[in-house]
């Protein structure tokens, strides 16, 4: 059954960390979230005073982030030790687990930074694991390349047209995601998508059609169910997110950098975190 589009959400201006200038669809006052997806943002400025002030350190719990650059570059840095910078291409995915602090600082005082950050849920029984970091640099991450454009395979698997398996750069997510990063330059694309998995697309530049349903630049399409997606260039080339998960159905407590299932639970990290407890 093909997937058609249930809501279109436009991206909201707004800011975050140090006054860093995004647009927000997921996590935004007029659209709180879709199990699994808490928050997604865009990051994508030619002037580096929307930017410069970065995201400094500051503490997570309960779920993952994941950072995808486009242009530019990011320094990452946390309590587990772990350091690196991710550029163009690049994509990195942590799990907060129990709890990290982090940061993450422009690595460039001008020229474009443009990139994405998403926030995952993760599930009661993992909200308390130990903390994870991947980092996955552009010339590892799978693509598909097609006669009118390719598909990058951040995170999941599809198959091409002859069946083979092409397994994402991200693996052994307890949500398992599918995470794709489509550029296409015109006529359509079609992929299969796990039937029980909430899917949405966010398109990053141009305008593509779903289902005979146009999604604009800087606009987040809802999926409706279904096992498969057909996607059309619709007058122009375009590049869009392409994401799935399974949904968790679990109550959210949400308070700030923090993601648990009850309010015990989401002021038991504050006061961790007051105390100095909050690393483990």
């Amino acid at each position: 059954m093909q997937r058609t589009i249930d809501k279109i959400i436009n991206a909201q201006a707004s800011s975050d960390g140090d006054g860093v200038k995004i647009l927000r669809s997921i996590g935004s006052r007029e659209f709180i979230d879709i199990n699994p997806f808490l928050l997604l943002d865009e990051l994508r400025s030619d002037d580096a005073v929307d930017y410069i002030g970065g995201f400094p350190s500051h503490p997570h719990r309960g779920f993952e982030t994941v950072t995808y650059m486009l242009a530019g570059q990011m320094r990452h840095k946390d309590s587990a030790g772990n350091e690196g910078v991710i550029r163009a291409g690049d994509i990195q995915w942590m799990t907060a687990g129990s709890g990290i602090i982090h940061s993450e600082m422009p690595e460039q005082a001008q020229g474009r930074l443009w990139g994405f950050q998403f926030w995952i849920n993760l599930p009661a029984k993992e909200k308390m694991r130990a903390p994870r970091y991947q980092e996955i640099t552009s010339e590892h991450i799978p693509e598909l390349l097609l006669p009118n454009g390719k598909v990058r395979v951040l995170a999941g698997e599809i198959t091409d047209d002859s069946s083979s398996v092409i397994a994402g750069a991200i693996s052994n997510i307890v949500t398992a995601p599918l995470l794709l990063d489509v550029q296409l330059n015109e006529n359509q694309w079609q992929t299969a998508l796990p039937k029980n998995h909430i899917a949405i697309i966010y398109v990053y530049s141009g305008e593509l059609n779903v289902q005979g349903k146009l999604v604009k630049e800087q606009q987040l399409a809802v999926l409706s169910a279904g096992d498969s997606l057909t996607i059309t260039a619709n007058s122009q080339p375009f590049g869009a997110l392409v994401l799935a998960a399974k949904p968790i159905n679990e109550p959210i407590a949400r308070s700030g950098p923090f993601v648990m299932n009850s309010q015990e639970e989401l002021q038991q990290a504050f006061s961790d975190y007051r105390s100095g407890d909050f690393v483990r």
